[in-house]
């Protein structure tokens, strides 16, 4: 029994190591994402918003998924990170 608690716990904590540096991969990649949004002149903004949006219009509305990633599209693009 003892041996199957501590194979738990050492699995649980390879886990949250790999969701900690999945976390900081993603946080990386938003700010050198907002760092790009942030160098394009207008027009180039409007034509990345477009094309994502006209991407996103497949997506269905109903999933739950779906809505989470347009919201982190929407704050990348409109809100992005000071």
């Amino acid at each position: 029994m003892k041996n199957l608690i501590a194979e738990l716990l050492v699995k649980l904590a390879e886990k949250e190591a790999t969701v900690k540096e999945q976390v900081a991969q993603i946080e990386a990649l938003e700010i050198v994402v907002t760092a790009l949004i942030r160098k394009l002149d207008p027009q180039q903004h409007r034509e990345i918003t477009t094309t994502i949006d006209s991407a996103m219009a497949h997506v269905a509305d109903d999933d739950d998924d779906a809505q989470l990633l347009r919201d982190h599209i929407d704050r990348l693009l409109r809100h992005p990170r000071h």
